[in-house]
């Protein structure tokens, strides 16, 4: 059974556009459907919602960027975030720590438990879950349909 070519429309929207701000209503009119028809379908499909979705893969493009850059409020920028607050509270709502202790679970610092390293990596291998599932759902969108132009050889 091959994928919803709309949900995999939108998927391929937030790729692209992952750093910008994206809204339900902006996805609505640029899709030609209802929103709460497209967050319906989104979560059917994907088992997320659509705003979870966002912010999972805005967090999940950041973790890179720890190894490059040192300033949090860079890497939160750099990823679609508007404020470091409200990244460093999605990052801890994803990952489970925070941005600062991310930093030391990188470094295998002392300053970080045990316990939080467990719990910060399982919550990365759900991030990478929900990466593949909705890489795994694109690659299964229905064929394109080929348009077959007829000659007209008498006029």
């Amino acid at each position: 059974m091959y994928s919803n070519k709309l949900i995999c429309d939108i998927l391929d929207y937030i790729d692209i556009n992952i750093n910008k701000e994206i809204s339900i209503e902006e996805l609505s009119n640029l899709f030609f459907f209802d929103r709460y028809y497209i967050m319906k379908l989104f979560k059917k499909e994907l088992n997320i919602t659509i705003i979870n979705y966002i912010k999972s893969m805005r967090v999940y493009n950041s973790l890179k960027d720890y190894k490059y850059n040192n300033q949090i409020i860079r890497i939160a920028l750099n990823n679609g975030f508007n404020s470091l607050e409200y990244y460093s509270e999605t990052f801890k709502e994803i990952v489970k720590i925070s941005p600062r202790e991310y930093k030391h679970f990188l470094k295998r610092n002392n300053k970080i438990s045990f316990d939080k390293i467990i719990t910060t990596s399982i919550s990365i291998s759900n991030l990478q879950f929900i990466k593949d599932k909705a890489i795994n759902y694109k690659n299964n969108r229905p064929p394109e349909k080929t348009k077959i132009k007829t000659l007209t050889i008498f006029k």
